[in-house]
């Protein structure tokens, strides 16, 4: 090897070392960097694009959260586009997966963000790799079909498991649509005990084209969950009922990588300000109106928190 490929490949190691240090950021780096890099899946009004002719505008929920807090801080915000198989590698450089129960690492992989926010379920397999912020949205995963299936809506008993239980045993032998590392994983809810038939659509299939999938039948029903179950149903009025719940309540949150306590930190303080002043209220109010009138409770809860 002559000197000058010797040179060049030091370069490349030295160029590659410091792309790593330097893309897994905590709070000042960050501030010295001048940049927060936001991770999103696009999904429901949490993370999306709005189309003006040729021009794909991005909105939602969680990017005016973000892009807010990127202000805060003092610094550039910037949108790094990912999907559910691969946001997490993204955010701490080793991809994993949940299946059989357990969790399963991946590839290592390029960290290329310092959070993920697009309305992210606090999940047990998810909390041993990525910590959370303090939940901001609450959430369930619902069993959802067209109108034209057979299947009927429970009575609610009261009990959430209880219901849980009813509605699983209604999907013995039908098709249900689920994706994986996503919160509609039917892994998660142990949906294969059910005697269902689990169809899992292609890698490129997003959360939002669940209900558009079974319009088209590729399946009777889908897991979904409440977010995109409210859009839903405004879109598709008359069109699509809800059976019931496949989980419990849950609760989404911000994800960042375990070595970043301070961003964490400075982002809960970010996030009880806006539940103070007003703002995240009027956000939500913005993107998911209806979310009031199924989780009324969880806001009057959190609202009295931050009076």
């Amino acid at each position: 090897m002559s000197f000058k490929q010797r040179l060049a490949t030091m370069v490349m190691c030295a160029t590659s070392l410091f792309s790593l240090s330097t893309f897994a950021n905590d709070l000042q780096e960050i501030k010295d960097a001048g940049v927060l890099r936001h991770l999103g899946v696009p999904y429901a009004n949490f993370v999306s694009y709005i189309e003006q002719g040729e021009v794909a505008t991005l909105s939602g929920l969680d990017v005016e959260i973000i892009k807010g807090f990127a202000q805060s801080l003092g610094v550039r915000y910037e949108y790094v586009p990912a999907q559910w198989n691969n946001v997490v590698g993204k955010l701490t450089g080793q991809q994993v997966a949940y299946k059989d129960n357990q969790m399963i690492q991946g590839e290592k992989m390029p960290i290329e963000g310092d959070l993920i926010a697009n309305g992210v379920t606090i999940l047990d397999w998810r909390k041993e790799v990525i910590d959370f912020s303090e939940d901001y949205f609450p959430s369930a995963v619902w069993l959802v079909a067209r109108t034209d299936s057979s299947l009927i809506p429970i009575e609610p008993t009261g009990s959430i498991e209880q219901d849980i239980v009813k509605v699983k045993s209604l999907i013995k032998g039908r098709e249900v649509l689920a994706m994986e590392h996503s919160c509609l994983d039917p892994n998660l809810y142990d949906l294969y005990d059910t005697g269902a038939t689990v169809i899992l659509p292609d890698g490129q299939r997003r959360l939002n084209e669940m209900v558009p999938a079974i319009m088209k039948n590729d399946a009777e029903s889908t897991l979904l969950d409440v977010a995109d179950t409210l859009i839903a149903l405004e879109k598709w009025p008359g069109e699509i009922k809800v059976i019931g719940p496949i989980s419990e309540n849950q609760k989404m949150a911000v994800a960042f990588r375990k070595n970043s306590p301070e961003l964490k930190n400075a982002f809960n303080q970010y996030l009880r300000s806006i539940k103070q002043d007003g703002t995240y209220q009027s956000l939500v109010e913005k993107y998911y109106p209806s979310i009031y009138y199924f989780y009324n409770d969880y806001f009057l809860a959190d609202s009295k928190k931050h009076l």
